[in-house]
């Protein structure tokens, strides 16, 4: 939106009585919110909570670290839950204060929360959050149970809540404070597992039962957890991401699932960061991050089975890198040199493997949705044709803005009722591009759909890498046993631009980027949990020192694809026809008379 129309609404506003903290359009009307102290009310219905009696009060960082404190005006924020006691010895208390989200033209809108530090007399305290905000105003209740929703059930009471295991300062919850419970919750403390007899699943985890002698540093944590967060012990064994490896893994040489996946976040944050700058610099056309998301792609990709096929949109680098794809690999795509599997005709980023069974990617927003449904058909086909055969789902990645397009209604219609064992993983990372999520759409986000098709659903923090892997795991399992679709809907907050043709900023404020990059981060929250429970002497050093580790081999890979020569000319025309046509021979013949007419031009 322009500065110019931005300053004619706020004016027509200011006429009408209501541009106090202007805030943008609501459903073709215009929106205000007041603020005072650290309570915002918003008189955009969409800003309202079924839990809140319509009101929505901020009683927290946005996203995180959230603190029951009494609202000026507004008394204490309801809870269906008893209290949980503060965790002491993390965090400084925190109270909150709106902060400017969107353009620097439209500062005055209020979405979100900024942490105000304040220091206790005694002992800093944690309060788990009941509630999360993300790129939105509407409040999302918190649970600690995990449960698919399926079509049988009756959908959950008002705004659908939010799985999460573990919290900012890297502790799991233990159910006392959520927001949402479950029917039958109060009977069953049995939290983060709604399956006793699941078995841990992931690319080639062992049993807990025979991992002790393999990495003997899990099997300790994982005891340890299990006495310090009782509630969570079933779930804590059937996680693949606390279970090693049968083989010892080839980039980290080690069967310590949980160290690979802390190597791996770094390993993909340093690629992207150094890819971005070398495309800065011209060395490459194009490049697109992941930053802030990485939770979702290691949580998913280690709760899948190598026979699963993912077919991502275009910010899944991740699951590709947990299957084995080096990181030489991704910078001879991006280069598009002679050692591109794509054979250089393709765009940076558009990675693919059959080996690893990741498809590859198209630059057309959603076209894998429907693509993943045929998939998913096929493998069920072959399944049935062959009872020994290992069964597979297909899992199709897309972000919020896909969920705008004819193929999500489509794939989604089409999987229903093919009844397809197809995950359809939306990561809701707040914007299309541009377009805001309370811009696009008006309801409760994307996993409110889900009973509309006939499908089972749920919600998930995409930044909460363990709850991320459990709800994948729950989801291949039940779209197996019942020949179904699941779709999940993993909040997040994407940190970087679009991609490298992109400024964020001019859609967005640089306080609300730095504020959900301080207070929500999946790699920080990851970190916390090492350091929090000493898993194998983890320190702030070790760490250190596998970032600069991970900075220099992706630098060297950098280096080698940028000195690889390019693919022949002749692979513009193959792999198209199995006997090329007469015009494509044509074709050729007069670009090999071109390129002959001007070989200084031409550098092959």
């Amino acid at each position: 939106m322009s500065t110019r129309t931005s300053s004619w609404i706020v004016a027509t506003a200011a006429r009408r009585g209501v541009a106090v903290g202007w805030c943008g359009f609501d459903r073709g009307g215009v929106r205000a919110a007041a603020c005072t102290g650290v309570c915002l009310r918003s008189k955009s219905t969409r800003a309202r909570s079924p839990r809140t009696n319509g009101e929505t009060h901020l009683v927290g960082a946005l996203n995180g670290i959230a603190r029951r404190k009494r609202i000026a005006g507004g008394g204490e924020a309801p809870s269906r839950a008893k209290p949980q006691q503060p965790r002491k010895g993390l965090g400084p208390e925190t109270v909150t204060k709106p902060i400017a989200v969107g353009s620097p033209a439209e500062a005055t809108t209020v979405l979100a929360m900024e942490p105000e530090i304040q220091h206790s007399s005694d002992v800093n305290e944690f309060v788990s959050p009941s509630e999360l905000f993300f790129a939105g105003d509407t409040p999302i209740p918190v649970t600690s149970r995990l449960h698919i929703v399926t079509p049988k059930e009756d959908t959950p009471r008002g705004t659908w809540p939010i799985f999460r295991i573990m919290d900012e300062d890297g502790s799991f919850r233990d159910g006392g404070n959520d927001g949402y419970m479950h029917d039958g919750d109060a009977d069953n403390l049995v939290l983060g597992t709604s399956s006793p007899a699941n078995k841990a699943n992931g690319s080639n985890v062992m049993e807990p039962s025979a991992s002790k002698n393999h990495a003997p540093g899990l099997s300790k944590l994982r005891d340890s957890l299990s006495k310090l967060y009782p509630n969570h012990s079933l779930a804590i064994e059937q996680n693949g991401l606390f279970q090693p490896s049968k083989f010892e893994y080839a980039d980290t040489n080690s069967r310590d699932t949980l160290q690979r996946l802390l190597r791996h976040m770094v390993r993909l944050r340093e690629m992207d960061s150094i890819f971005q700058n070398a495309q800065r610099q011209g060395r490459i056309s194009f490049y697109l991050t992941c930053r802030g998301e990485e939770g979702i792609h290691f949580g998913t990709a280690s709760a899948l089975e190598p026979q699963d096929i993912i077919l991502g949109q275009y910010r899944e680098q991740g699951p590709l890198m947990w299957r084995g794809f080096t990181v030489q690999q991704f910078a001879d795509q991006c280069f598009g040199n002679a050692s591109d599997l794509g054979k250089g005709r393709q765009m940076p980023i558009h990675y693919g493997s059959r080996a690893l069974n990741y498809q590859t990617i198209s630059s057309c927003l959603g076209t894998q949705i429907p693509q993943a449904v045929g998939v998913a058909l096929r493998l069920k086909m072959m399944a049935a044709a062959d009872s020994e055969a290992k069964k597979a789902v297909s899992l199709a990645f897309f972000g919020d803005g896909c969920t705008s397009t004819t193929d999500f209604h489509s794939g989604l219609n089409f999987a229903a009722t093919l009844e397809c064992p197809v995950i359809f993983f939306c990561r809701n990372n707040g914007y299309a591009i541009s377009t805001s999520t309370r811009e696009q759409f008006a309801g409760d986000g994307i996993v409110s759909r889900a009973p509309g098709y006939g499908m089972a659903g749920i919600r998930v923090d995409g930044n909460d890498v363990f709850a991320v892997h459990a709800a994948v795991r729950e989801a291949r399992t039940y779209a197996l046993e019942n020949n179904a679709p699941v779709l999940i809907e993993a909040m997040s907050y994407r940190q970087g631009h679009h991609s490298t043709s992109d400024d964020s900023l001019q859609y967005r404020s640089a306080e609300e980027v730095d504020h959900f990059a301080c207070q929500s981060d999946p790699f920080d929250r990851l970190r916390k949990f090492f350091e929090r429970h000493e898993h194998c002497g983890v320190t702030d050093d070790a760490i250190q020192s596998v970032i600069e580790e991970e900075k220099r081999a992706v630098l060297d890979a950098l280096r080698t694809a940028e000195r690889k020569p390019k693919p022949p000319l002749e692979d513009l025309f193959n792999d198209v026809y199995h006997e090329m046509p007469p015009s494509l021979k044509a074709q050729q013949a007069k670009l090999n008379e071109h390129v002959s007419k001007y070989p200084d031009a031409y550098a092959f």
